[in-house]
């Protein structure tokens, strides 16, 4: 019922900034909140960052604090991160989640998109 699309990620140099996107689609009665997480290479996936419906509840992993910024739109379907100094731990495959839950883990999760590569470079 709901679909989620990624777009934004790329290459970038470290100490540099992406904003990456998430577009939500198909038709539902309910509000959910959505978010990011990350896979790097070799690694299990992990939580990024999380933001309800309305806006007003943030989660944020500590190792991106201070540095990412996640918004949604005023149409609440779409989220976007906005990536600042980025460091080269941060490269990871980040893949947009939406959940109907009240927690942001991985077993949380409703719908999952594809997902988009960030390569941070050293």
């Amino acid at each position: 019922q709901v679909q989620l699309v990624e777009s934004g990620g790329g290459l970038v140099q470290a100490g540099g900034s992406l904003r990456i996107s998430c577009a939500a689609s198909g038709r539902t009665l309910s509000t959910y909140a959505m978010g990011w997480f990350r896979q790097a290479p070799g690694k299990e996936r992990e939580s990024v960052a999380g933001i309800s419906w309305s806006g007003d509840k943030i989660y944020y992993t500590d190792s991106v604090k201070g540095r990412f910024t996640i918004s949604r739109d005023g149409a609440k379907n779409t989220v976007s991160l906005q990536m600042n100094t980025l460091k080269p731990e941060d490269t990871a495959v980040y893949y947009c989640a939406a959940t109907y839950g009240k927690t942001w883990y991985i077993q949380d999760m409703n719908y999952w998109g594809k997902g988009t590569l960030v390569t941070v470079s050293s």
